[in-house]
């Protein structure tokens, strides 16, 4: 099955402690059907002191959201499920909304 979201694509998360924020995808997971979005779903991960990190301590990171509940953003900036249209010979991702081909 083709890719809805994809690296660097805007999203809004639709449930959870970050319900209505909107950030960047950093990473896709497919296996897990996965995504992590810049600067949201933060947890705390303690670390121990390394070699490369001799501070160690409490580091703040972002964990991975459902892709259930991420939709990308559309041009008027609300989110919007993901169709495909096949355009000449190639398969292009379509918002919902607006109709307009998603960028990627």
């Amino acid at each position: 099955m083709a890719a809805k979201i994809k690296k660097g694509d805007r999203v809004q998360v639709l449930a959870g402690k970050d319900k209505g924020r909107q950030g960047n995808v950093l990473k896709v997971l497919p296996k897990e059907d996965r995504v992590v979005v810049e600067g949201l779903n933060m947890v705390q991960r303690h670390t121990r002191p390394t070699q490369s990190d001799p501070q160690g301590g409490i580091k703040n990171k972002e964990a991975a959201l459902h892709i259930s509940n991420v939709a990308i953003v559309d041009s008027k900036g609300k989110p919007t499920r993901v169709g495909f249209r096949v355009e000449g010979d190639k398969k292009v991702r379509v918002a919902k909304t607006t109709g307009e081909v998603i960028n990627g």
